[in-house]
C-alpha cells in the first residue's frame, strides 16, 4: 500500500494569512467544501501563492478529486516556492498519480521528490513500490505478447494445413510404363514411315526421254 499525502499547512502572505488559517480549520475539521473555499479566497487575493495551492491540492485530494489535487501541486512547482514544498508537492503528486493508476507520472514525480530530499523515506519506499509494480506489468505484458505469438503461428499452420495440396497421379506404375512403352511404339512407327518416304524418293528410275 502507497503512503496517502503529506499534510503541511502554510500561511506566509499576509493578506492570505486569516483565509488559510481559516481553511487550514475547516480542513482540520474534515470539512472540505469550506477549507477549499477559502483557500480559492486566499489565490484571488493572492494569485500563485504556493501555501495556498499546495493546501488547495491536499483538501482536494481528500475529496478523491485526485486529477485536480495534481494540477494545484503543478502549479506549486511552476511557483517560486521553497525547496521544502517543492518536494512535499512532488510526493504529493505522486501519491495523486498512483491513485489515478498513472504508474510513470507517480514515478517520475517521487524520483524528483527524492532528487530534492534523498532522506525522504516514504518516497523512496513508494517508488520501489511503484517500480515492482512497473516490472510486474512487463512482465505479464511479455507473456501476453509471446502467447498472441504462438497463437498467430498456430492459426498460420492451421491455414496452411487446409491449403489443397497437389493431387497425386492415381495411374499405377504398371499402367505408366505401358503409356511410356505406347509413346516410344508411336515414336517409332513414325520414324520407320519417315524413313520409307526417304528410300522410295531414292530408289525411283531415272526418267525414260
Amino acid at each position: 500500500m502507497f503512503f496517502a499525502v503529506s499534510c503541511c499547512f502554510f500561511a506566509q502572505a499576509q493578506t492570505t494569512d486569516a483565509l488559510i488559517r481559516r481553511g487550514n480549520r475547516f480542513y482540520n475539521k474534515q470539512d472540505y467544501d469550506q477549507s477549499l473555499s477559502n483557500y480559492e479566497k486566499a489565490l484571488k487575493k493572492s494569485p500563485g501563492n504556493p501555501d495556498a495551492q499546495f493546501n488547495q491540492g491536499d483538501a482536494l485530494y481528500r475529496k478523491n478529486d485526485y486529477e485536480k489535487a495534481a494540477l494545484s501541486y503543478d502549479d506549486v512547482l511552476q511557483s517560486k516556492a521553497n525547496e521544502n514544498t517543492r518536494e512535499s508537492a512532488y510526493y504529493n503528486k505522486g501519491v495523486a498519480m498512483i491513485r489515478q493508476k498513472k504508474l510513470e507520472e507517480s514515478i517520475d514525480a517521487w524520483k524528483n521528490a527524492l532528487r530534492l530530499d534523498p532522506a525522504d523515506s516514504n518516497a523512496r519506499e513508494n517508488l520501489v513500490k511503484a517500480l515492482l509494480e512497473k516490472k510486474q506489468q512487463q512482465d505479464q505484458q511479455n507473456k501476453k505478447d509471446q502467447k498472441d505469438k504462438k497463437q498467430s503461428e498456430k492459426q498460420d499452420q492451421n491455414q496452411s494445413d487446409k491449403r489443397p495440396k497437389p493431387q497425386q497421379s492415381k495411374l499405377t506404375k504398371q499402367q505408366v510404363e505401358q503409356y511410356l512403352k505406347s509413346l516410344e511404339q508411336k515414336e517409332k512407327d513414325v520414324q520407320d514411315k519417315m524413313n520409307q518416304n526417304k528410300n522410295r524418293s531414292l530408289s525411283q528410275p531415272d526418267k525414260d526421254w
